[in-house]
């Protein structure tokens, strides 16, 4: 058919090319979470361009599954095909974004994060209608990925950089300070800050027992005392003046009753002590988030896990991408002062609150 007797494309056609990419991709991430958790990607930046035979053999998997997952590879173009020899390559600039030795740069654990989102997507459905939410056990594979991601991330250069936000933190650390991770998860950051800085003194408080049983089974194994980990939520802390130094690592917008929780971090610091916050990089105003790229995966996040979480519990349901207007105004509500704002060249996806409690007269 030549050219001139084609047909333009209507809107329809335009929109529905689109909505094709969308769905492509989405069954895309769900193989390349595949080629993740199967550490395929992996073997396959190892190798020179090999048969599906000589894939399986090396990654030890069952060729047939293999030889399928690669010719949908091929067709998504993340790897090449060579059709003369029957052989398939992972190229360099793919290994640097899809392989575990990428570091923080690999970006194949957030495609495991949404087929297990995946998971929940009935019970998220149903909240839409009943108005309920989803109970925190039901996200235990959700949070068991994350906090393994945290892990693979937090090291000493990480919290160094994390403290350098904050003025004369280390010394203090150094000499012995008291130090609370509110939200801590299975306690990842504390137990490198407790190598650190050995004579302080750290404790975590998390909702979920699952991962502080995690975290206290890593703590056996590590030899460390100066760290006491425990379920607990921060919505009912009241341990005043307590500490020179409160973390709340994206873990805030997941409170229930985060006004609650943030006037209670408040309370709990000692005269000089410091509040440091970690949570999405973001506007509280939705406009001013769409040119984000990232936009469309924070906002499903904050869907599927953050808001359904809060409101199981009946609270207020903040959201992963509350944003900073927001949470200036909250800070400030909640007796912070002092309040800025910081990012870090390696985590560019987040941003660093530092606020100091206002003194009472």
């Amino acid at each position: 058919m030549s050219v001139m007797n084609m047909e333009p494309l209507t809107s329809a056609d335009v929109y529905a090319s689109r909505i094709g990419r969308t769905l492509n991709g989405g069954f895309v991430a769900l193989l390349i979470s595949i080629g993740h958790r199967t550490r395929l990607f992996d073997t396959m930046a190892a190798l020179p361009p090999s048969t599906s035979h000589d894939v399986a053999a090396a990654a030890g998997l069952t060729e047939r599954y293999v030889r399928e997952w690669l010719a949908a590879m091929t067709a998504a173009r993340i790897v090449h095909y060579d059709v003369r020899t029957g052989t398939y390559f992972l190229p360099v600039e793919y290994a640097a974004v899809l392989t575990r030795a990428a570091g923080s740069a690999n970006l194949a654990p957030a495609t495991e994060l949404l087929s297990l989102l995946a998971g929940v997507e009935d019970l998220v459905v149903a909240g839409f209608v009943s108005g309920g939410g989803v109970v925190p056990e039901a996200y235990d594979r959700v949070h068991a990925l994350l906090e393994a991601e945290k892990r693979r991330m937090i090291d000493e250069d990480y919290v160094r950089a994390m403290l350098e936000l904050v003025p004369g933190i280390e010394h203090r650390l150094s000499t012995g300070a008291c130090v609370l991770d509110a939200g801590c998860g299975d306690g990842a950051v504390l137990m490198v800050m407790a190598r650190m800085f050995p004579r302080s003194a750290f404790r975590g408080y998390d909702i979920s027992q699952r991962s502080i049983d995690d975290a206290n089974e890593r703590l056996d194994e590590s030899g460390l005392r100066n760290i006491e980990l425990a379920v607990g939520d921060v919505a009912s802390l009241d341990e005043p003046r307590s500490y020179d130094l409160v973390l709340a690592l994206e873990s805030i917008h997941e409170q229930a009753f985060p006004r609650l929780a943030l006037r209670n971090i408040a309370a709990s610091l000692k005269r000089d002590g410091v509040f440091l916050m970690q949570e999405v990089a973001a506007s509280s105003h939705l406009a001013r988030n769409t040119d984000n790229p990232y936009a469309p995966m924070l906002y499903a996040l904050s869907l599927l896990h953050a808001v359904p979480m809060a409101l199981a519990q009946d609270g207020e349901a903040l959201g992963r991408m509350w944003g900073e207007e927001r949470a200036m105004q909250m800070l400030k509500e909640a007796g912070f002062a002092k309040i800025k704002f910081h990012s870090l060249p390696s985590d560019p996806l987040r941003v660093f609150c530092v606020a100091g409690r206002v003194l009472s007269s």
